[in-house]
């Protein structure tokens, strides 16, 4: 996600909500690369990898749309 930092930082200091949103991106985010780093998952983390994909994604979107009102 290519985003400007000064808007970042000035929407997530107006948008408690916003910045809860971004806080959870990044969390999934930083959980889907420690998934990646494996050379393995199992079948269960497979599934779990996929989830925080999706939600990572829908996130993404929403964060967008706030961004794109500012």
């Amino acid at each position: 996600m290519d985003i400007n930092p000064v808007l970042l930082e000035k929407v997530s200091q107006e948008n408690r909500g916003f910045r809860e949103l971004y806080e959870e991106h990044t969390s999934l985010k930083q959980r889907v690369e420690e998934f990646n780093k494996k050379k393995a998952l199992t079948p269960e983390q497979e599934i779990e990898k996929k989830k925080h994909q999706k939600s990572k994604l829908v996130l993404k979107d929403r964060i967008e749309k706030i961004l794109e009102q500012y």
